[in-house]
């Protein structure tokens, strides 16, 4: 076992890459050389970088590896999301009992039986978003018309919001993810999305049967919890997602191949879903943790307050897990990948993402058979300056 620090620890958040879909290029260079590395932060301190997918799986399900943000060694990977984190703190950034019962009163609305339910709903709105555009012209900004409506609405329809307040909510998460906010700013657009959130309720606005009205009527819940909570799965209800659509479909024209196989076989869904999830991994900057105690990672000790970053990306293209990782195949059973993370914390929404994932590639393949880049790839302006990467904008045609 060793404590030794690396001489040249590997600075976070990388950014250059070899693919524009791969994680970065010295990630995936500390998976193939060092399992569990060391890394520098942007104030200067270090951390450790998990990027096998059995190191980060034994992390992420370990009761002393902590998401408490409170912890001192917590690796906040920019200063925005340091200050953001002395505000309201959602479940995610809580353990034990208390994230269990935060998590618990809100798990129901995104179990089976209620996302089955949503199915109908999740359908119909892709088809009005695609009549849309298909009415108004040949061609469009795919990110901008339905990779984002599709969620946001679907969101704001489980928490009881009003969809025609998507500006002010959607430009204050841009603030939120973005790496180089400014910390002031980050904090104030966090405080506003808690004020808008509680105001709802207040004023009556929030629908009655939306999670939102339905936390506040619960007993023992804060109004900042309530903030907290609708805070997280708003932003992450529409941003992760709208990544996700906008990303698989470039994927799938960029391998027209796995795009005509699974316009053929629409019964590949449920793997293509797993696939699409597994080679993007959208959160390309990894799970923050703080070790309580002392623990042993690949013959690595991880001593108490220090800190560890469990790249997802990296797991999710690791060959000892998924072999031959840097190919799609829409066959590969990637149900094991940890784009949602793992363990107790794992992203309570994954079965709404991947109902909204596969409704969306579904309608689209079916409605537009000539979907097309309408700009070369190089011109497809990347995101990688946020938590979550992504696309600003995806210019298509279908005539």
């Amino acid at each position: 076992m060793t404590t030794a620090k690396t001489a040249d620890p590997i600075a976070v958040p990388a950014v250059d890459r070899s693919c524009p879909f791969s994680p970065p290029t010295a990630y995936q260079q500390a998976l193939r050389h060092a399992a569990i590395t060391r890394v520098r932060l942007w104030d200067g301190s270090e951390s450790w970088m998990a990027t096998r997918h059995e190191d980060v799986c034994a992390i992420l399900a370990d009761p002393r590896f902590s998401s408490d943000t409170r912890r001192p060694g917590f690796p906040f990977l920019n200063p925005a999301r340091r200050a953001v984190a002395d505000g309201n703190r959602s479940f995610i950034n809580l353990d034990g009992p208390e994230h269990t019962r935060l998590r618990h009163l809100v798990l129901p609305d995104f179990k089976r039986r209620n996302v089955d339910a949503l199915r109908p709903e999740i359908r119909r709105t892709a088809e009005e978003l695609v009549d849309t555009m298909t009415r108004e012209g040949t061609a469009a900004d795919l990110m901008a018309r339905f990779a984002l409506p599709l969620p946001s609405r679907v969101i704001c329809l489980l928490l009881g919001i009003p969809y025609q307040d998507r500006d002010y909510f959607q430009r204050r998460s841009r603030v939120l993810m973005h790496n180089d906010a400014d910390p002031a700013q980050a904090r104030q657009a966090s405080d506003d999305l808690d004020r808008y959130l509680t105001g709802l309720v207040r004023d009556g606005r929030a629908a009655p049967d939306g999670i939102v009205s339905r936390l506040s009527a619960q007993d023992g819940v804060t109004p900042g919890q309530i903030a907290a909570t609708g805070r997280l799965l708003l932003i992450n209800g529409h941003e992760s997602t709208s990544h996700m659509i906008a990303l698989s479909v470039l994927v799938l024209l960029r391998n027209p191949g796995q795009l005509v196989r699974l316009r053929a076989e629409p019964a590949l869904a449920a793997t293509a879903v797993d696939e699409l999830l597994r080679y993007l991994t959208i959160l390309h900057q990894g799970l923050g943790r703080v070790a309580t105690e002392d623990a042993t990672v690949d013959r690595h000790v991880i001593r108490a307050g220090e800190g560890v970053i469990c790249m997802l990306s990296t797991a999710n293209r690791d060959e000892a897990a998924f072999p031959a990782a840097a190919d799609v195949d829409l066959t590969r059973d990637a149900r094991h990948h940890v784009a949602f993370g793992f363990g107790a914390h794992r992203c309570l929404g994954q079965l709404l993402a991947e109902a909204e994932l596969a409704a969306a590639l579904e309608t689209l393949l079916r409605r537009l058979p000539r979907l097309r880049l309408a700009v070369p790839e190089s011109d497809v302006p990347f995101r990688y300056d946020t938590q979550t990467y992504g696309v600003h904008a995806l210019p298509v045609r279908w005539d």
